[in-house]
Order: C-alpha cells, then structure tokens, then sequence
C-alpha cells in the first residue's frame, strides 16, 4: 500500500453484520478501510474485494485474535503503516452470549473481556500516536445493558460497562487531539450464537418507544455523525435504542 490523501478507518469485526454496514457506509464517505476479522475470512475477504471493485486499493482484510497481544499489536502495525496514516478507530467487535452466575469458567470471562474491553484499550494505546497526528477520532460500541444489567449476562454486562468508562477514561487521555465517543445500541440485529423466542422478540420491541427493530445502517450513521461532523463531542455515548434504555 501507499500514502492516501482519504481519511484511513479500522473497523475491528468488520467481516459481517453491523461491522460490515459500518465500514461499507465509511467507504462510501470516501474512507480507506482496514477491515478486521477474526474467523470469517471469507466474509471479509468478499467484503474488500466489493469494496476494491468500487475504489481500487481502498481496502484490506486484516486477521488478528484479539485476545492475543501479539496479535493486537500486529493489527496495530499494519493498520498503520498500510497507508501511513489513520483517522479513525471503530472498536466494533464483541462477543454475546448468557453466562449465568455459577456457570461462568475462565475462558469465558477472558473471552467476553477480551473482545469487549482488553482489545479496544490496547488498540487505542498503540494507535493513540497516529490519531493525534491526524487528529482523528475512535469510537467504541458499548451497550444500552452496561447500566442497567441484562439477566443471565452478567459478564458482558461487566464488561461493557468497562467500555463506557474505557471510552470516558480515554477522551480525558488523549484530549485535545484525539476525540473518544462510544454508541450504545438498542435492538438492532438478534444475537447469532443465541436462539431468541419469537414471544421475547415481540416483547422487548413492545418496550422500545419507537416500536420496532433499528437497522445496521442506524449505527453506521451515528458512526460517521461522530466521526466528521461532531468536533466538539468527546467522552459520550450516544443510545442509538429506539428509546429502549427509557423503559428498562
């Protein structure tokens, strides 16, 4: 890769789902993408090759666990150094699943935090040098659930409530230069690794003021929101819930 005159992004998760809105909206805007992933090569690797299609040497698939340090660090390196610049840093990637209390083990523990907190902190210490330089910006996706709990996720609730104070800590860190803002969903896409009732499904929209479903392209838009248009926010976390954070 070469120096670019487009502003660069790094999307971790990016392969599917909401990560993919994410980085297909901030291509369109006219950012280079680094898109990580984990385990869905193929997603990620149909994803850059859309996007190369659209603007040639505009993007590049990354893996990286980001449990591993080393692995972080590397995701960090390349990040950089593939157009020697970088502008912004979406910490999308989390695990979800229930860990209800007396059935949570280590591995469990280390996984949710490692996805949800552990990697955004240490991505940004090793990023933080090259976002100054540009005076660019990261943006974490927390969780409606990281002040009021959700039954039965006890750690992921833990964890992102760790992201909130994460993205809180990291505003004050890298201020004046670098802005830290987090986006907290509501019901946008139903959990992968979880089968979910058709009864709860109906129940919980019934308790979101709006009444219904938020799409990806919610997310991704609040995304670019506090990317280029919110210079003077820094150190908040935007619901983007259909209300639903009213009513828990």
């Amino acid at each position: 890769m070469t120096t670019t005159s487009a502003p660069v992004a790094l999307v971790t998760g990016a392969a599917k789902r909401i990560g993919a809105e994410i980085a297909r909206h901030l291509h369109n805007a006219g950012y280079n993408l680094i898109v990580h992933y984990h385990q869905s090569a193929a997603a990620a690797d149909e994803l850059v090759q859309q996007l190369n299609q659209l603007r040639p040497d505009s993007a590049l698939a990354v893996q990286a666990h980001l449990g591993n340090q080393e692995a972080l660090q590397q995701l960090a390196h390349t990040s950089i150094h593939a157009w020697q610049r970088l502008d912004l840093l979406v910490n999308n990637a989390s695990s979800f699943y229930p860990t209800p209390l007396g059935q949570v083990d280590e591995a469990t523990w280390d996984d949710l935090l490692d996805s949800n907190l552990k990697a955004p902190f240490f991505l940004a210490q090793s990023l933080a040098e090259k976002l100054r330089e540009s005076q660019g910006a990261i943006i974490n996706i927390a969780d409606i659930y990281a002040e009021r709990p959700l039954q039965n996720h006890s750690v992921y609730c833990i964890a992102k409530a760790g992201n909130v104070m994460l993205t809180k800590t990291l505003a004050k860190e890298l201020a004046p230069h670098v802005r830290v803002n987090g986006i907290a969903p509501g019901a946008i896409l139903w959990p992968e690794q979880e089968a979910i009732s058709d009864d709860i499904k109906s129940n919980l929209l019934t308790r979101t003021p709006l009444q219904e479903r938020g799409q990806a392209s919610d997310i991704a838009r609040a995304i670019l929101f506090l990317a280029q248009e919110a210079p003077y926010i820094t150190g908040q976390i935007l619901a983007v819930d259909g209300g639903r954070s009213l009513t828990i």
